[in-house]
């Protein structure tokens, strides 16, 4: 048995010497430092009472179940009224005995014990913050020697998350903050060295391993300055959540490793309720790739709405299995039905909607990488062409209330078969939009940050194995967003939309992929071209050095949501689209057909337009 199990005995008996203790020093004080030698032998009885009440009180207060160590106010509280009701009950049995015990002395005793009682309940958090915590930290080898962003609440909390939890193995050096009225003050037992700016000197002066940054109320653009002046510093950066995501429940009050959306520095987007809210409550939505990257997190957001049902359909059972599960728990009354179909399954496709009914459908169904849709350009067809082609269908014949595209950049000026298809589909979507009833709008954006597939997870595996990390070209560049703010513009903008339209956020500037890169590097604590090689491989085939939202072709307007633009295209001429769709189904397998087929539909398919960045 360790010691743990007898602490509740060596606290009765610490705590009976102490009344034992208070009682002598007590008589002491009333007789002026001379005891009478029959005194105590003749009041024993009294005295053997009093440890009995006392240690009752205790007892039924809580005193000897609480973890004193990380005890806070209101355990200290209990001790007070504890020792206040023993006194009391003690005073009150003196008033019953033949031979009355001094008031004076058992007032005096009372408080020695409560000042007693006190001090070795505070004791344990002494030894363990003074000692275990900070102390006994530094003959840890393994802790990490950690220099605290920020010096406010948020820091506080880290600091005594670190102190409380021996899992996170750090040591604190120190903290700094821009607030020059903070510098040399203390936080918890840890000195505020400096401003953000010396936080470079700083690391050279003290053995830093890594930076915590405790700023969750910092604007976007803030957090964006701090981190690019911290990645200078060979060390890893971590940080707490923005409140954004904390509202928003993403990533929760809990360290986190810095990721590239923190440069990008952008207003966050959240979803407008009262345009979003009416259109998905009691309505029956239907979400196509429901289990890819995209279409998950369509899900996530449709059920916080209440929808009448949420319908996810997907032809990979894994991914669209895990999200069941993520969404039955957190959301147990929301009506959710899985459908494992391609939607190639015409015949499928038209089931599902005869039977369901949905008034709103997400098309996020779709192949998207660039050079394995060049190596199998029939794929890309069948899939993002034909495949949107019969769910836009079944919406036109069922009578769908709303039809969302999901598209991309890439379907701008396409280079590549992956982009033309999209537009192809952006086609279909606005002819059927001048016939049907159903309201038809697409919505592009550019890369989703951590989705299937994307660059960042691909240069943090490379990083992890020591690199080199692999880039196209030195110059190439991307627009970037993060699955959250795709899928609020998706919702928000679909919504919005009712005339055919293809709507794209304003997604600021395009980021060099190779800055990128670096960027990512120096937040794993790393130096570029020094730690870790970069290695230029060349254009993919089918890539392009940029990527645009809007061509030559097209009319971008402004909507009434600040991040939110519209594109207007001219009339589609459904006579020819139709016509080009049939020669393409009639060839799926010769891919040099299938190529020259797309020239007819997309006439900017493989050409060099000037077309907006």
């Amino acid at each position: 048995m360790g010691l743990k199990n007898f602490k509740k005995p060596i606290l009765f008996f610490s705590d009976s010497l102490i009344i034992i203790a208070a009682y002598f020093t007590a008589a002491f004080l009333r007789f002026e430092f001379s005891i009478p030698a029959n005194y105590i032998e003749a009041n024993h009885s009294f005295i053997a009472i009093a440890i009995v009440v006392y240690l009752v009180f205790f007892f039924l207060f809580g005193l000897y179940s609480i973890l004193w160590s990380l005890a806070g106010l209101v355990d200290y509280l209990n001790i007070v009224i504890a020792n206040l009701f023993a006194t009391l009950f003690v005073l009150l049995i003196n008033l019953f005995l033949p031979d009355r015990f001094s008031y004076s002395i058992i007032v005096i005793a009372s408080l020695l014990i409560f000042l007693a009682l006190l001090a070795s309940r505070m004791f344990f958090r002494v030894y363990r913050r003074v000692f275990y915590e900070k102390y006994g930290r530094l003959l840890n080898k393994n802790a990490k020697n950690v220099l605290i962003v920020g010096a406010g609440e948020a820091a506080a909390l880290l600091i005594k998350e670190i102190q409380t939890n021996p899992k996170m193995n750090y040591q604190i050096i120190g903290l700094i903050d821009d607030d020059q009225t903070k510098l040399n003050s203390h936080i918890r037992g840890y000195r505020v060295l400096g401003s953000i700016d010396e936080a470079k000197k700083i690391a050279t002066m003290y053995p830093v391993d890594e930076i915590l940054l405790a700023i969750p109320s910092a604007s976007e653009a803030r957090r964006k300055e701090i981190i690019n002046v911290l990645k200078e510093i060979k060390v890893k950066l971590k940080t707490l959540p923005s409140i954004g995501e904390i509202i928003e429940d993403t990533k929760k009050m809990q360290i986190r490793e810095i990721e590239i959306s923190d440069l990008l520095g952008r207003k966050e987007i959240f979803l407008e309720n009262d345009i979003v809210e009416p259109s998905l409550k009691n309505k029956v939505v239907l979400v196509t790739g429901a289990g890819g990257s995209i279409g998950s997190e369509i899900c996530r957001q449709i059920a916080c709405f209440n929808p009448k049902k949420l319908i996810a359909l997907d032809i990979y059972e894994n991914n669209i299995y895990d999200l069941e599960q993520e969404l039955k728990e957190k959301y147990p009354d929301l009506n959710l039905k899985i459908i494992i179909s391609s939607v190639r399954d015409q015949k499928k496709i038209d089931i599902i909607f005869k039977k369901e009914k949905p008034a709103i459908v997400f098309h996020a169904a779709a192949h998207k990488h660039v050079p394995l849709k060049e190596e199998n350009p029939e794929e890309a067809i069948k899939n993002n062409v034909f495949g949107t082609k019969n769910v836009i269908e079944a919406a036109d014949k069922y009578q769908t209330e709303k039809f969302v595209l999901v598209s991309t950049d890439k379907a701008v000026n396409p280079t590549n078969v992956m982009g033309a298809s999209k537009r192809i589909a952006e086609m279909i979507m606005q002819m059927y939009n001048q016939k049907s009833e159903t309201k038809f709008t697409a919505v592009r954006f550019g890369n989703v940050l951590g989705s299937n597939g994307s660059v960042i997870p691909i240069f943090q595996k490379q990083i992890e194995k020591g690199g080199p990390v692999k880039v196209t070209h030195p110059d190439i560049k991307r627009y970037f967003m993060t699955i959250p703010e795709a899928t609020s513009l998706l919702l928000q903008a679909g919504l919005m939309g009712d005339n055919g339209e293809i709507l794209f956020l304003e997604m600021g500037e395009l980021v060099t992929i190779d800055q990128l890169a670096r960027d990512l590097i120096k937040l794993s604590g790393f130096e570029p071209d020094v730690d870790i090689k970069i290695e230029y491989t060349g254009l993919r085939k089918g890539e392009k050095l940029f990527e645009e939202l809007v061509c030559y072709e097209e009319k971008k307007e402004k909507t009434d949501h600040e991040m939110i633009n519209v594109v207007k295209n001219g009339t589609i001429d459904n006579k020819k689209i139709n016509k080009h769709l049939n020669e393409l189904s009639e060839n799926l397998d010769e891919i040099e057909k299938i190529k020259k087929i797309i020239e007819k539909i997309v006439p900017t398919y493989g050409e060099e337009k000037k077309c907006e960045k």
